[in-house]
């Protein structure tokens, strides 16, 4: 059984090392690497997969993090140089420990005590929340408190009824990864939340006093989105 993972590392040289244990395994299909918690936790609560081999100590998040702000859990090798890590580590129900440097008879004994059972991952049921990074911090902002997204060149400004965050992101980019069935694209600089909407006028959408325009090309899918009576 092919087992998929990602590496969430660092230091270069740690992460390549360990991708070539991986392959030396034949088993083990690193499907990507990060070298920090926001983005590795913008891909896995995306793209699920079976296996994380996560450092502790990162940039501006640790490892631990991660685990708590996943929607699922998956199986979790922790690798670190600093022991005093095991004990919380296996407060994770983590499945092994790879004390830094480690030899690929030591990583093989750790991919050994994976278990065969598939990892609780919810195929179903679609996360009600989001972690944007902003201000140098991972910030939780759950979807429905989320009135519109408006671009500002390579950042975009979440809005909600009390504040207002800035992101490193483009409108397009964020347009792939927000739920479709509540969010909708109405103009090249807005996203709006449909369950938002106050009222719609000519080529205007409000939204707790906020005028938002709408594209013409985009007008027709809004209006089908709507429980229109």
């Amino acid at each position: 059984m092919m087992l998929r993972c990602v590496i969430v590392e660092d230091l270069s040289v740690a992460a390549e090392y360990l991708s070539k244990c991986c392959e030396k395994a034949g088993n083990i299909q690193v499907t990507a690497k990060f070298s920090n918690v926001a983005d590795a936790l913008s891909y896995l609560n995306e793209n699920p997969v079976d296996l994380i081999f996560l450092d502790v100590e990162m940039p501006e998040a640790t490892g631990f993090d991660l685990l708590d702000q996943l929607a699922y859990l998956p199986k979790v090798i922790l690798t670190t140089s600093k022991p005093e890590y095991a004990y919380p580590a296996f407060e994770y129900k983590v499945v092994d420990f790879l004390k830094k440097p480690y030899t690929y008879q030591r990583f093989s004994e750790a991919i050994a005590k994976l278990s065969t059972d598939s990892p609780s991952i919810p195929t179903q049921t679609s996360p009600d929340h989001i972690f944007i990074k902003s201000d140098g911090k991972l910030i939780r902002l759950n979807l429905t408190d989320i009135l519109f997204i408006e671009s500002m060149g390579d950042y975009v400004k979440f809005v909600t009824a009390d504040k207002k965050f800035i992101s490193h992101h483009t409108i397009k980019n964020l347009e792939e990864k927000v739920p479709k069935q509540q969010f909708i694209r109405v103009h090249r600089s807005y996203i709006v939340n449909i369950a938002r909407i106050d009222d719609i006028r000519e080529n205007f959408i409000f939204i707790q006093g906020n005028e938002i325009p709408v594209s013409k090309s985009q007008k027709p899918e809004i209006l089908k989105r709507l429980n229109i009576l």
